[in-house]
């Protein structure tokens, strides 16, 4: 049974890896000088006075977390606040939320603010939000928010390579048992920030343990290793029934992996028997700048309300057996990690289930090896483990773990041998049962049926990043989320890889095999391949032509699954791509350049109509005059001409031209090029948005999310705006765009943004090719041809570098950040604290005497040069702000100039940044 009535704080234990125990054990104590508390504030013994006020930066409590959520921006953690609130309330879980970037890329929906300046709405808001489920601590990393991407790799580049280390500082520093974070495969739609969060998390999984990944945090900082028990990704594949059962009813799609959910419908007793829905909701929508506040109320019927759901992506501790109660209670996540279960082993037990190989072949023997550690103070006495395989698989091995004393491990060595007839491209869960004197506790792990050749369709370039980061993080368990796809113009040809891989330890011949469906044709259906080194890798070429151009195009049915069939020695390999169709035009040369004034003239655009009113996102057109619209494209000389008509019944919000970079919260046209159709991302690619009215009434255009983010230079723009109906005319001059353009393949997309209130808010988004995150996949665009076009010569065809937005708020300068790192006496952002010989503080501060508001005279005191960073605050926010360079050691005394007079509850409270990089916080009452 599990704990009725839980402590303020839930029973903690450090789980360390047995190399991290090694380390520790023969590693000398850390000098007091490296404790982070302490060389947060080195002044404190040098002034024994000051060092006495309790607000004075590491004087604050441990900041010892029970789970720790690692998101890209604020309101990432927004739609697991139910699980998190019920654990709070019912075990007193203390959760952490590490936010990567401040969201300065994001919209605004309050105001016009943007950059640093929006950052701290978005920060203020984020610390409303999880507030409602009892969430105190967030952690921002400082890394810049850009721009809308699907790009893991992109957002990689531009975070940098200290994003992990500074993940893996907080986990040290926070020690939380459960990590949860988000989905880290380029699923289609799915943010690239969002898909790094998620790696990152995934990776300090295994770094925080690991004493030689980041050791200068163990040597320098003070810090040790730390291993989280257990990593889940937010969501999961499958399906599900709402109502209390959702847990119990979900079913996954991949039948060895291990997904919990958590009902949101459960009451909660501090909040007047609301459900957790509902103080959810509340909670999301305090994301006002997001456009969250106009969020509906979720159903009052508890059975309409569904579960938050969380994949394991892995765990170092027993979790509860898949299809049990206890898998489908709301503690299932915390037992084995932060709750025990009745019956269950000791909290603190490590159990590990490790295959020889993921990759398992029919009829061929491996080895599996099961692993338990008593906790450090508690035996387990006789152990043993039991191995279950799937119907048809031997297992063989002796599962005598022997005694465990507190701290000692036992080990099992079985041998697995699947059937000569497994169905290859299966996932297996192999499980072990853990059975001790002190109780009983289970583990599992996938690993997947493969004939001795594997064939899969060529991977774009982020699903095959993706899947050599899975293997090389070693969480092949992660590896396969995402269907491979290739686009495919409609009525077109292309080349179609299929890469086979040789899993055996023997020298494969075979044949390769498509089994396409009706509408398309291979110049050939099958083609051999020989002498495919052990291990090795080769790539066999089709080329696939769309024989049917009246097939759908784009996401209203353009998705055509097919057939890979890989012979081998020892069977076949069957997986299941698919082709999808995207819109195709050429793009006819016009005898004379159209005049850019928002109307078609006789004869300026000959060709045929392009069909933008495809539904892409949001609420469906209610009817054509509702939302829907044509799109005409001609080229003369070195410029594109483009004439998008939209009937639209309702104007949204008219914006400043000011705030033309935000269109998707009004009426807007989009129109993206890729100038050679193969930019991985939109960094390579031009990307320009038209409002077609704006509050000072002519319409601007703005880059966005491209190779050159700003203005949109040289592009002449017009519009006219009628009843029911906008146009608008655009004149891009390819010398604008990010390399010359190639006229047999041209990307090319338009997109519609439809709102039909006045609260900066959009509703629906229509286009020409439509596919889930098209705005941001360049390969999903329509694929255009310019007959009769070469661009000049000399123009490069590589694009240049990209212009991106570098600009994030600094914790520095963050008053909330401040007080956080105060109160729990943590450097800032993620990083190292200040040296002692570098660090400085506030230790006193008393009001000025100065005329107009008056100000706050503050007192530092330095052990070098550094910069201080001073806010005046009160209960109703800051009242005033100053940044001061400190020449070196010694008291100095500044003078704050205040906007306003001072409320109750004044104090300052300082950041110090020095010049090693390294900060600290500290804060003193106005007195």
């Amino acid at each position: 049974m599990r704990r009725p009535s839980p402590p303020p704080s839930p029973r903690r234990w450090a789980v360390l890896t047995a190399a991290a125990s090694l380390v520790l054990a023969l590693a000398p104590a850390p000098p007091a000088s490296a404790d982070p508390a302490a060389s947060a504030d080195p002044a404190a013994s040098a002034d024994p006075a000051a060092s006495a006020d309790p607000a004075a930066t590491g004087s604050g409590p441990a900041a010892d977390l029970d789970v720790l959520f690692v998101g890209a921006h604020p309101d990432d953690e927004a739609f697991s606040l139910s699980t998190l609130g019920q654990w709070n309330e019912d075990h007193h879980v203390r959760t952490g939320v590490v936010t990567v970037t401040r969201g300065e890329g994001g919209g605004n929906a309050v105001g016009p603010e943007e950059g640093p300046a929006l950052g701290l709405i978005r920060e203020a808001e984020e610390r409303t939000a999880v507030g409602g489920a009892g969430v105190r601590d967030v952690f921002n990393l400082d890394d810049v928010d850009f721009y809308y991407t699907v790009s893991a790799p992109l957002t990689a580049q531009i975070w940098g390579d200290d994003t992990l280390e500074k993940v893996v500082r907080i986990v040290r520093q926070t020690r939380p048992e459960v990590l949860l974070t988000m989905d880290p495969a380029p699923s289609p739609g799915n943010h690239g920030n969002h898909q790094q969060a998620a790696r990152l998390a995934v990776q300090a999984f295994h770094a925080a343990a690991d004493p030689k990944a980041y050791p200068e945090q163990i040597t320098r900082e003070g810090l040790r290793p730390f291993a989280p028990a257990k990593v889940l990704l937010g969501g999961g594949r499958g399906t599900s029934r709402t109502g209390p059962d959702c847990a119990a009813t979900f079913r996954p799609a991949n039948p060895a992996q291990n997904v919990y959910g958590v009902w949101s419908g459960r009451p909660s007793a501090s909040h007047g028997g609301r459900t957790w829905a509902a103080i959810e909701r509340d909670s999301q929508r305090a994301y006002a700048s997001q456009g969250w506040a106009v969020f509906p109320d979720v159903p009052a019927d508890p059975a309409q309300l569904g579960c938050d759901f969380f994949t394991q992506a892995d765990a170092r501790v027993p979790f509860p057996e898949p299809g049990t109660a206890a898998a489908a209670a709301p503690t299932a996540i915390l037992d084995g990690a932060l709750v025990r279960a009745s019956g269950a082993v000791p909290l603190g037990t490590l159990l590990d289930l490790r295959p020889g190989t993921f990759d398992v072949r029919p009829g061929a023997a491996f080895t599996v090896k099961v692993t338990a550690t008593a906790p450090p103070r508690e035996p387990l006495g006789r152990s043993t483990v039991a191995l279950r395989v799937p119907d048809g698989w031997k297992a063989d091995g002796s599962g005598d773990l022997g005694r465990l004393t507190p701290g000692r491990t036992g080990t099992a060595t079985f041998t697995v041998t699947p059937p000569k007839g497994a169905a290859p491209g299966d996932r297996a869960r192999l499980a072990a049962t853990l059975t001790t004197e002190r109780g009983t506790g289970h583990t599992d792990r996938q690993v997947e049926v493969s004939p001795a050749v594997r064939g899969v369709q060529q991977l774009l370039p982020q699903v095959g990043q993706y899947e050599k980061w899975a293997a090389e993080v070693g969480v092949p368990q992660l590896r396969g989320l995402v269907t491979p796809v290739l686009t495919l113009p409609s009525g077109g040809s292309r080349q179609v890889g299929v890469v086979v891989t040789n899993v055996s330890d023997a020298a494969q011949s075979g044949t390769v095999r498509l089994d396409l469906p009706a509408g398309f044709t291979a110049d050939r259906a099958e083609a051999p391949y020989s002498g495919l080194a052990a291990g090795a890798s080769a790539t066999v070429t089709f080329t696939v032509t769309n024989t049917d151009a009246s097939l759908k195009t784009s996401n209203d049915g353009g998705d055509y699954a097919y057939t890979i069939t890989t012979t081998s020695s020892d069977g076949s390999s069957v997986t299941k791509p698919a082709l999808e169709l995207v819109p195709a035009t050429a793009i006819p040369r016009a005898a004379s350049a159209p005049a850019v004034d928002g109307a078609e003239g006789d004869g300026e655009y000959t060709g045929a109509a392009l069909d933008i009113s495809r539904l892409w996102e949001g609420t469906a057109c209610s009817s054509a005059a509702d939302c829907s619209g044509t799109a005409k494209v001609t080229w003369h000389d070195d410029t594109l001409y483009l004439l998008v008509q939209v009937k639209d019944d309702v104007l949204g919000t008219r914006l400043a031209a000011s705030d033309c970079k935000r269109h998707w919260r009004t009426d807007a046209v989009e129109v993206t090029i890729d100038p050679r159709g193969t930019s991985e991302n939109t960094s390579t690619t031009f990307k320009a948005a038209v409002l077609p009215v704006t509050a000072e009434g002519p319409p601007c255009a703005l880059r966005d999310a491209d190779n050159h983010q700003g203005p949109a230079t040289g592009v002449r723009i017009a519009s006219k705006v009628s009843s029911g109906a906008y146009a608008v005319e655009l004149a891009v001059p390819m010398e604008q765009l990010p390399g010359a353009v190639d006229p047999a393949h041209l990307g090319l997309n338009i997109l519609v943004y439809d709102s039909d209130t006045q609260d900066k808010t959009g509703q629906t988004r229509i286009g020409w090719s439509t596919w889930g995150g098209v705005q941001g996949d360049p390969y999903r665009w329509g694929v255009a041809t310019l007959p009769g076009y070469q661009p000049p010569a000399g123009r490069p065809t590589t694009p240049p570098d990209p212009v991106i937005p570098a600009t994030g708020l600094s914790s520095l300068d963050s008053p909330q950040s401040l007080e956080q790192a105060v109160r729990l006496g943590l450097p800032l952002a993620g990083g190292p604290a200040a040296k002692a010989s570098e660090s400085g503080r506030v230790s006193a501060a008393t009001p000025g005497a100065t005329g107009g508001q008056g100000s706050v005279r503050v007192t530092l005191r330095a052990g070098g040069a550094g910069e201080a960073h001073l806010f005046v605050r009160d209960a109703q926010g800051t009242a005033g702000s100053r940044v001061v360079k400190v020449g070196g050691k010694g008291v100095t005394t500044v003078s704050v100039p205040l906007t306003r007079a001072l409320g109750a509850d004044p104090a300052v409270v300082a950041g110090w940044l020095a010049p090693g990089g390294g900060t600290a916080a500290s804060r003193v009452t106005v007195r």
